[in-house]
């Protein structure tokens, strides 16, 4: 049987990855994750697609792992399972090769929050909500939440949500940093296509060498950077002016 619980599909240069288990508020099981490491390979090989928007479907982004299946009994190799798919996704996510940008229609939450954290860009509607609540049902952050969360908002921050599992509105989430922008909920998919549309009209070689130099530069040595951006610059000559020739003649028309 056809997994569904993660959907792809491409709008011209603009690929869409949707979290399908609205009924469950898109929480994470075995299937989504299946679907999903499946979905992120698809957008990763669709030549077409520049740029990729991650959302859920229904009025959830992802509510992070599904307690009702949770409390039927895992065992341990279950969980070990899981913990390996959840960061194998956050690593395809982080080396996809294409700016992904994350669409939060409503509630994401624990692993889901994570997700939205591994994109390179975050839209969040007036409704969402967003929060670690790990602690409150016994568990802990896995998929890299601990790595990403301070470099976002600050490692005070991080422990703050972590700590005490509180969630967040939209707006708190944009002002500490958590979410880049946030848009009314009918606007959220035509808002995020702007920007994807906006990044995917760049240069693909320069978006996604500058993409991996910001990743590279949060752990690096300042001369470290200074290396790598010279070496992609190098890359970018070496590839050919096509690119900056069809620009220099849309502004000269301009």
């Amino acid at each position: 049987m056809e997994n569904k619980a993660v959907l792809y599909h491409r709008e011209k240069d603009v690929g869409i990855i949707t979290l399908n288990r609205p009924h469950r508020l898109n929480a994470i099981n075995l299937d989504l994750l299946v679907g999903f490491m499946d979905q992120l390979d698809k957008a990763k090989q669709d030549t077409k697609t520049l740029v990729v928007i991650l959302t859920g479907a229904g009025k959830a982004f992802c509510a992070g792992e599904d307690l009702k299946e949770t409390a039927s009994g895992k065992s341990l190799e279950q969980w070990m399972d899981e913990a390996e798919r959840l960061q194998e996704i956050q690593r395809k996510t982080m080396k996809l090769g294409k700016p992904i940008i994350a669409a939060i229609p409503g509630y994401a939450l624990g692993g889901g929050c994570e997700f939205a954290m591994g994109c390179d860009i975050r839209i969040a509607s007036e409704t969402a909500v967003l929060g670690f609540p790990e602690t409150t049902v016994g568990m802990t952050v896995t998929n890299a939440g601990t790595k990403l969360l301070p470099h976002l908002v600050g490692l005070g921050k991080a422990k703050e949500l972590v700590l005490t599992g509180d969630f967040i509105d939209s707006a708190e989430a944009e002002r500490i940093g958590l979410v880049n922008k946030v848009v009314a909920s009918e606007n959220l998919m035509s808002e995020s296509m702007v920007m994807a549309k906006k990044i995917a009209s760049r240069s693909p070689l320069a978006t996604n060498l500058s993409r991996t130099a910001l990743d590279h530069g949060m752990e690096a040595s300042f001369d470290q950077t200074m290396e790598l951006e010279k070496s992609h610059l190098i890359i970018c000559a070496q590839s050919g002016t096509e690119f900056v020739e069809k620009r220099l003649k849309e502004m000269n028309k301009d």
